[in-house]
């Protein structure tokens, strides 16, 4: 088996200085996915300096998390042999480059290069900032709660992005939705290289070049291809029907290399503990479901409730409060009922949240969407046992890979969840939008506009001094957001019973049980 080089011992046992670490790696997690988040409120004022194509605009959204999903896993694994640390600095300065670099951007390609060198950077980041508090913390339980801070932030970063990015936005260019990573990654470098241990697999055996690029091959293939699958809203798109066809037999022939070496690039057997499934279960299926939803509320919340992009983000910050809350709070609830019960319990919670949307009244109010998230954001924060089953469920010299297995399925959930929830949630739309009088007035090219998206409605309802046309899609966009409501909490359900049934009685998180 191998063996876990470690750092001086007294870094490790310093109470101190693991709490810094833990607020050093979290700390920088929020940057990260507040960038996730920030780009959609930049991405208007962007475009009208840019003037990117339509395709140019869906690459810079999607390159990120292209390059992101297809280096996670493999950028973990030569961070076990290089040094997790060391990865984690290189990630925080790639990171800081890129942002610092936008002020040379001045057309949509020279973006789309530096959203890709976020993702190389990104990727470094994210799973190492959960194997370092994996390795850091030798008692279960107390890196259970170091692990409920991760999460706490994780959720806040997502929430945070647009509040910040429309505040920039009012005062700044573009340009400061990228330049507000620069000192903060300054002060993440510093930090780390003054807390953060040095950690690595000492016998971990050399880098598998080719399941690197398999692995690299097959996730870049499939996320693209469901990004394609749900734009289209069809799968009859030839191009990413071959996409995935090549991306799944990449990945296919990945499992059997790593299966049947000495020293694979993912252990793959880690899947083979019900705990670890259980908790990579409720990351995928939760993102899958959440994600898709909050989406559509945005959207919801700006063009049928009338609120600016940063009142929209104001409006959300209760749901990520509730969810920062509930990971802090769910460790402790863990140790008196159960892992499996709080875990399974808050995503059907969850679930209910959901489904207090899609069975809401027609005119939907923002008071029941308060109260309904609310409960998504208290249910979501058990995900906080989801980290802690994975990470305790694996060896300390498996912390990478177990860091980047969680890490792809929250990426992986989520852009499934945002092509299939947003397809059904398009065609619903769709549907009940071809009843309108003011589309049928309308006509022509305006007709097929509106019927694209809630935002074309709206943009062509003003133009044209149209104000039933707004009305009419933005009733039809409340009925497709509950249908989203609907499916989305029927998933929860699922996801929460198949995780109550896999994972094993008696599992706690002070030592979770194989």
């Amino acid at each position: 088996m191998s063996t876990l080089t470690a750092p001086d011992p007294t870094e490790v046992i310093s109470t101190r200085r693991a709490w810094a670490a833990v607020a050093v790696l979290s700390a920088s997690l929020l940057v990260v996915t507040m960038d996730m988040t920030i780009l959609t409120i930049a991405l208007p004022e962007m475009a009208a300096e840019l003037r990117p194509t339509a395709n140019q605009q869906l690459w810079i959204v999607d390159v990120y998390s292209l390059v992101l999903a297809g280096l996670l896993v493999s950028w973990a694994a030569l961070a076990d042999r290089w040094g997790r640390r060391r990865m984690l600095m290189l990630g925080y300065a790639i990171f800081l480059v890129a942002s610092l670099l936008v002020l040379l951007a001045d057309t949509a390609e020279a973006v789309i290069a530096l959203r890709a060198f976020l993702g190389i950077g990104g990727a470094m980041i994210m799973p190492n900032t959960l194997s370092l508090i994996r390795v850091i913390f030798t008692d279960a339980s107390t890196r259970a709660t170091a692990l409920s801070i991760w999460a706490a932030v994780s959720g806040l970063g997502a929430a945070v992005g647009p509040f910040v990015g429309g505040f920039l936005l009012e005062h700044f260019s573009w340009h400061a939705a990228f330049l507000v990573n620069v000192p903060l990654m300054l002060l993440a470098i510093v930090a780390g290289l003054v807390i953060l241990p040095e950690s690595k697999v000492a016998t971990a055996g050399p880098w598998d070049m080719l399941a690197a690029a398999l692995s690299l091959v097959g996730m870049t293939l499939i996320v693209w291809a469901v990004k394609a699958f749900g734009k289209d809203a069809t799968l009859a798109n030839p191009t990413a029907l071959v996409a995935s066809a090549v991306g799944v037999g990449a990945l296919v022939w990945f499992v059997r290399r790593c299966l049947h070496s000495h020293h694979p690039l993912l252990d793959v057997g880690l899947f083979r503990n019900r705990a670890f499934s259980a908790g990579i279960i409720a990351a995928l299926g939760t993102t899958f479901a959440m994600l898709a939803a909050l989406l559509l509320l945005t959207q919801w919340l700006q063009l049928v409730d009338g609120a600016s992009p940063i009142e929209s983000g104001i409006r959300l910050i209760p749901v990520a409060l509730a969810a920062a809350v509930a990971s802090l709070g769910a460790p402790l609830l863990a140790r008196l009922l159960g892992a499996r019960a709080v875990l399974a319990g808050g995503l059907a919670l969850a679930g209910v949240g959901l489904f207090a949307v899609g069975l809401g009244p027609d005119e939907l109010t923002y008071a029941l969407v308060l109260v309904a998230m609310l409960l998504v954001g208290v249910g979501t924060g058990s995900l906080a046992i989801a980290s802690a089953m994975i990470m305790l469920s694996s060896p300390e010299d498996k912390a990478g890979n177990a860091g980047a297995l969680e890490e792809t399925s929250y990426e992986l959930g989520g852009t499934l969840g945002v092509a299939v929830l947003g397809s059904i949630s398009a065609l619903v739309y769709r549907t009940q939008l071809e009843g309108s009088r003011a589309l049928r007035q309308a006509g022509g090219e305006v007709a097929t506009q509106a019927e694209d998206s809630l935002g074309g409605a709206v943009a062509a309802s003003e133009r044209l001094g149209l104000p039933a046309l707004a009305a009419d899609a933005g009733a039809a966009f409340t009925q497709s957001l509950q249908t989203a409501g609907l499916v989305g909490g029927a998933l929860m359900f699922l996801v929460a019973a198949t995780v109550f049934v896999v994972t094993p009685k008696g599992t706690t998180i002070s030592g979770a049980s194989h």
